[in-house]
């Protein structure tokens, strides 16, 4: 067990103090968001010991998928138990605690919730976050403990059990009468591990920006291409001209940290003529005071089958349907949740908008990170490519002139109902997208 003057020690001038690999005790953070960190680094925590949270949230590539092999090809982690496969790949666990309860609005679209289906419902402990963090461990396809009553047990001999007692009380790692209580707890431990700074620090190149562009008065939220030209995209061919007299055209926040072409590729991001991305990863501030890049909602982007994604190939006990597994995302869910056919059916296909936070986040330039709830593609290039192909089909802009063969540039749509209408914009416009979406990974400066 950790000495609790040894431990409070460490959480007060930050000597490091190694309990489990990757998760030292840190001075920044609270004993409960502590307790969380131990826990998300624990591997012991696992049917065979051999994985915890962090192998496939992993800090280096902003808490999602760190294995590069596998995100080159069916991006889906294999579990503690080899062989066995999930079926989509890792989401980032970071930037995700503002997630409200799955629940739809009044024009019927579906927000919040956990997983890229919204099964994490938040219905149970009141917390997304804290139910989605319960789900690995008994997941039979991921950590695969037998129960709760092992996972607890595993807690009461880790080096860290004191310091649970020492957060949630004495006698609260009673694994004898309060099982499903401390089930509970430790899923809103991991929470607040991942609410905490160290996971969601604002740190990016982006987040400097933005202060230094509220200190000169300007609101980024209101940015946008200038005037000049024509055509397509609201702005000429190039799409995002700097002419005009409108006081948030992309020139004006030149000077505050971003280069021109990431300044080019925020305006277009930010356009409702263009890109338009802001629909659903939206600019407006969080309850820090910075944009989380995602409104929780869900949608369908028409993005292939990846046929590399081990769980096709899973015994039928795990995936009865085999090769003919189709990811119905949020509409799966809702259907196996007992929902009429009016409610699920408009949903099928869709799956939770991502933070764009860290989206380029790797430890080397060429770490292979995927993308898409399915990990399709395999770089931001061909997801933007793929989005500003999708808008051209569907604004019928595949046949003669513009398109030649572009419409058999990608495989069909896994699920072609229900697809979200994507923002057109010029081709040119691509790379300065990329540059702007760059600008999202933390650690670029220390606040």
């Amino acid at each position: 067990m950790i000495n609790k003057s040894i431990l409070a020690l460490a959480l007060t001038v930050a000597v490091p103090l190694l309990v489990v690999a990757g998760a030292s005790a840190n001075g920044n953070l609270t004993p409960k968001e502590q307790l969380g960190k131990f826990m998300f680094f624990d591997t012991s925590l696992s049917a065979t010991g051999t994985q915890s949270c962090a192998d496939c949230h992993a800090p280096e590539v902003g808490f999602t998928s760190p294995d590069a092999a596998a995100n080159a090809g069916g991006a889906v982690h294999e579990g503690s138990i080899p062989s066995r496969f999930g079926n989509r790949k890792p989401p980032t666990a970071a930037y995700a605690g503002d997630s409200p309860i799955l629940s739809h609005d009044e024009a019927g679209g579906w927000f919040g919730g956990m997983f890229w289906d919204g099964r994490a419902t938040g219905n149970v402990l009141g917390d997304p976050l804290a139910e989605q963090a319960q789900g690995p461990y008994l997941n039979p396809l991921e950590q695969a403990l037998p129960n709760a009553r092992t996972l607890c047990v595993n807690v009461k001999k880790s080096d860290y059990a004191d310091l649970f007692e020492e957060v949630w009380g004495p006698g609260s790692l009673d694994c004898a009468k309060a099982v499903a209580d401390v089930y509970q707890k430790i899923g809103q431990s991991v929470a607040a591990y991942e609410r905490s700074p160290e996971v969601n620090p604002f740190s990016s190149k982006f987040d400097q920006f933005w202060d230094n562009a509220a200190a000169a008065g300007k609101d980024v939220t209101k940015i946008k291409c200038g005037t000049g030209g024509g055509g397509m995209g609201g702005g000429g061919m190039m799409g995002c001209p700097s002419g005009g007299t409108d006081p948030n055209r992309w020139t004006m926040f030149r000077g505050l940290g971003l280069s021109d072409g990431e300044l080019q590729g925020l305006a277009v991001f930010n356009s409702s003529n263009s890109a338009n991305c802001v629909s659903c990863h939206t600019l407006q501030p969080g309850p820090q005071g910075y944009p989380l890049f995602t409104d929780f909602g869900y949608d369908n982007l028409g993005i292939p089958k990846n046929p590399a994604n081990p769980y096709y190939s899973m015994p039928p006990i795990w995936n009865p349907d085999g090769q003919e597994w189709v990811d119905y995302g949020l509409g799966g869910y809702l259907k196996s949740a007992g929902y009429a056919p009016e409610v699920y059916e408009p949903e099928m296909g869709k799956v939770k908008v991502p933070t764009l936070r860290n989206v380029d986040l790797r430890p080397s330039a060429d770490f292979v990170k995927a993308y898409g709830h399915n990990g399709y593609f395999k770089s931001l290039e061909d997801i933007i490519f793929f989005y500003h192909w999708r808008a051209a089909m569907d604004a019928g802009m595949g046949g003669g002139g513009m398109g030649g063969g572009m419409a058999t540039m990608f495989p069909p749509p896994e699920v072609d109902q229900n697809r979200a209408v994507l923002g057109f914009f010029p081709r040119p416009q691509e790379a300065n997208l990329v540059l702007f979406l760059k600008t999202l990974s933390d650690g670029y400066y220390q606040k």
